[in-house]
């Protein structure tokens, strides 16, 4: 795991639940609190008692219901910042279209990261292993995070440098036939502040971003108010086609196919890769069978490692690729694993990505009206 700041030595975790159900309520308490290192501090039975709670207890962690009477989660959220300033906030909703909508607008409000609620489940104990899986990793790293606002004159690592540039095979690199993007923990804003600022590029932008079904959908419809480029969930048998963006489907990998000069996105249902499905690694490696070295790439914040063996794959391609800095990512992890094996071509901060892939991708001359 990958933080800018170590977290307090020795002490736990301290989470703030906030759930409208007694019975969520209590599988949350009792699975967070059989996990070393993690404390309730407190809990809430809505919106306006969790305001209260944060300000009064200062928890490292808040996890946040969408959906609670007299204030709801949205309408929650900023009070909570308020209260408890530099609180990272999950927000922790239902799979359905009502919920995840309202999570992705958390997201762009301040909030630091989401989970789903189990669904469908046969039994407590299902239950519990759901919410331990969802829920457990997420607690852990916000709350090591929320632990160092605590703080003064906090201990910070020491930057890390980047290995020196693995060399490429002489001659290989080229310009782009298409730009690949692969992102996960605060990939959502992130993609947000990248898209918003791109013009209509003369190739083709295919996006892994971590995420559940629904979420994407919505995602990318957010995503496309912000950009005269059309953007659109990956559909099965859609055309890859210049000047347009595509998101990953949640729940299926992002692979292509080609025929004669066109190539086509195919949803694959095949096991997760690095944990993840969709996975950055299956896109990398899917394009570089497609176009080559043909291939520019960018590695955004995230958790994890996926990415590392895709962007090994371009580069020895003749491919470029390029990832988020340290400063401006939530997580460095994902990014960092890149830069770590000395395969980044550059790293950037969050506010210089888009015009790299401009350059790299080229403009071109129509537009669309938004």
């Amino acid at each position: 795991m990958d933080l800018a700041v170590e977290p307090q030595g020795g002490s736990d975790i301290r989470v703030l639940i906030a759930d409208d159900s007694a019975v969520i309520r209590g599988v949350l308490k009792r699975t967070l609190e059989a996990a070393s290192g993690i404390t309730v501090a407190g809990a809430a039975f809505d919106g306006m008692h969790a305001v209260r709670q944060a300000a009064q207890l200062q928890p490292d962690v808040v996890i946040l219901d969408v959906e609670m009477p007299v204030l709801d989660g949205l309408a929650a959220l900023p009070r909570i910042l308020e209260a408890a300033p530099g609180v990272p906030v999950v927000m922790y909703s239902t799979l359905t279209r009502r919920g995840a909508s309202a999570a992705i607008e958390a997201l762009s409000k301040g909030a630091s990261d989401y989970a789903t609620k189990p669904s469908n489940t046969g039994s407590a104990e299902e239950a519990r292993l759901a919410v331990e899986e969802s829920l457990i990793p997420l607690v852990r790293t916000w709350g090591s995070i929320g632990q160092s606002r605590h703080l003064r004159g906090a201990r910070t690592v020491a930057p890390r440098v980047q290995a020196p540039l693995r060399p490429r095979p002489m001659g290989l690199r080229r310009p782009p036939s298409a730009i690949l993007v692969g992102c996960s923990t605060g990939g959502p804003n992130a993609l947000a502040a990248v898209v918003s600022k791109l013009p209509v590029l003369s190739v083709p932008v295919l996006v892994v971003q971590h995420m559940p079904e629904i979420f994407t959908e919505l995602l990318a419809q957010r995503l496309n108010s912000m950009t005269p480029m059309p953007v659109s969930e990956a559909a099965e048998g859609a055309l890859v086609e210049p000047g347009h963006v595509y998101i990953a489907r949640g729940g299926r990998h992002m692979t292509l196919r080609r025929s004669d000069k066109e190539v086509r996105i195919h949803l694959d249902d095949g096991p997760p890769e690095n944990f993840c499905k969709p996975a950055v690694d299956v896109l990398f490696r899917d394009a570089v069978e497609v176009w080559g070295g043909a291939l520019t790439a960018y590695v955004l914040t995230g958790m994890g490692s996926d990415g590392l063996r895709g962007a090994r794959g371009i580069r020895e391609a003749g491919g470029s690729v390029y990832v988020q800095d340290e400063a401006t990512s939530v997580i460095w992890g994902m990014p960092g694993a890149i830069a770590g094996a000395g395969l980044a071509d550059g790293t950037l901060a969050l506010d210089s990505i888009a015009a790299s892939m401009a350059e790299a991708g080229g403009v071109a001359r129509v537009a669309r009206a938004l």
